[in-house]
């Protein structure tokens, strides 16, 4: 179970999980939850709900769209008026697009690219760092790829969004260093998700990210055990 991975104690917390309809959103909306916190998660289709996560007990869900200002303005309006602010953002939101040079790639692939694993970000950040900035206390995780640091080619409007994402992370933390909020990401190479597998059948599955061993690190970064920690980009290479 979930709640077994780690112990630390989210009592009392107000945390948002953006993309929580996905194998690795619906994994933190059960574990944040399991350990205390009152939860919040976003999807973008009510299809993604019913494939992907189970009857959240107690976890609030809200449609929202990270890629529209307008969408991304209401969901933190909506959370601030319920429960006054938000300790904890974890962005899960990207997509990935691959196996084409850059020759064959279409300028709204690229854009597609920048929006789902950047723009995304950006706003999130934006409009829930005033909250955090108010309280006094946050902590801000992203979800960027190992590719951002090291491509492999045929992926460069995936390399150069998430490469930016690092960047905006490490930017964004020095912005708010000396307000008691942290801002850091994680780095995964290939995660061990049955839309993956789906989508490389003929892979070897077996030293690809487990997904618990994500949530580990972001469980890690979001705690209060990481204050030190700022800016960082975390590479999670292989399961154990």
């Amino acid at each position: 179970m979930v709640a077994n991975l780690i112990q630390h104690d989210f009592s009392g917390k107000i945390v948002l999980i953006t993309g929580g309809s996905g194998a690795i959103g619906s994994r933190l909306l059960n574990f944040f939850s399991s350990y205390g916190a009152t939860t919040v998660g976003t999807y973008r289709d009510e299809m993604s709900i019913d494939i992907t996560l189970s009857k959240p007990e107690g976890i609030d869900l809200f449609r929202c769209n990270t890629m529209e200002d307008a969408d991304v303005t209401s969901l933190v309006n909506t959370i601030a008026k319920k429960h006054g602010r938000i300790d904890i953002l974890v962005n899960t939101v990207g997509g990935y697009l691959g196996g084409k040079s850059v020759v064959d790639l279409e300028e709204e692939e690229w854009n597609k690219m920048f929006g789902l694993n950047l723009l995304s970000a950006f706003l999130i950040t934006k409009h829930v760092l005033p909250l955090m900035l108010r309280s006094g206390y946050g902590k801000v995780v992203h979800i960027s790829s190992y590719t951002g640091v090291s491509a492999q080619g045929l992926d460069s409007a995936y390399a150069s969004s998430k490469a930016g994402l690092i960047r905006f992370v490490e930017s964004v933390s020095k912005e708010v260093k000396d307000y008691n909020i942290t801002v850091n990401c994680v780095l995964p190479l290939i995660i061990d998700t049955k839309s993956n597998r789906k989508m490389m059948p003929d892979a070897n599955f077996k030293h690809w990210v487990k997904i618990d061993e994500v949530v580990k690190i972001i469980a890690f970064l979001s705690s209060d055990d990481s204050r030190a920690m700022t800016g960082s980009a975390v590479p999670v290479l292989k399961s154990t």
